[in-house]
């Protein structure tokens, strides 16, 4: 790959990078202030996940930053897999306490056409951007972007599965449906966050 080649994929995988972050601060805002007015478990945990996501979008920036510069790219690499990994195992804790507390309280959630309409959204459009930036990181060997581009997949799929609860809610009024897909994000949240770690112990091991 010439230099001319490598500065053009970093300077597409900065754009596609500012596209993520600007969706995902509208996202996250949206997403949480929804969740928190119906008492939404499943919208506010999708909410703190796009959190994450401007974090591990920033993280990318960061990397790409390096990129440009030639400086400290693994060390670039080691920190964002692991502010990203503990980022996501917090946010596994608290989804998982939050959606068994609600299960156990019965805490029926109001219903949310705005909260539907933003999952509706991502589960359309981050698939798009994961695609795209997984195209540059392959062509750079980028780990800590494909990582990025992963997360982005990541946020796609908990779309939906918060979808389908907040859905079931609203149309149906089965509140319990609500607390149930929260708790089924656990799970991949949690492995995406344990992955970003092992990825940065393996890194020191090697190092």
């Amino acid at each position: 790959m010439t230099d001319n080649a490598r500065v053009t994929l970093v300077r597409r995988g900065l754009w596609l990078n500012y596209a993520t972050l600007s969706y995902n601060i509208v996202e996250a805002v949206v997403s949480l202030l929804a969740g928190l007015l119906a008492g939404s478990v499943a919208l506010v945990g999708f909410g703190f996940d796009s959190v994450i996501e401007v974090i591990a979008s920033a993280a990318a920036q960061w990397r790409l930053r390096a990129d440009l510069a030639a400086e400290r790219r693994e060390r670039v690499e080691q920190t964002s897999h692991r502010v990203v990994g503990w980022c996501f195992l917090a946010l596994g804790a608290y989804v998982a306490y939050e959606s068994v507390e609600s299960l156990w309280t019965r805490s029926r959630p109001d219903r949310t056409v705005i909260g539907i309409a933003v999952l509706a959204a991502s589960a359309i459009v981050m698939p798009l951007l994961a695609r795209a930036k997984r195209r540059v990181a392959h062509a750079l060997e980028s780990r800590s972007l494909g990582s990025e581009a992963a997360q982005t997949s990541l946020c796609a799929y908990l779309s939906i599965i918060a979808l389908a609860g907040v859905a079931l809610n609203a149309l149906f009024g089965w509140w319990w449906a609500d607390p149930l897909a929260a708790l089924a994000m656990v799970p991949i949240i949690a492995k995406e966050g344990l992955a970003g770690i092992r990825r940065r112990h393996v890194a020191d091991c090697c190092s």
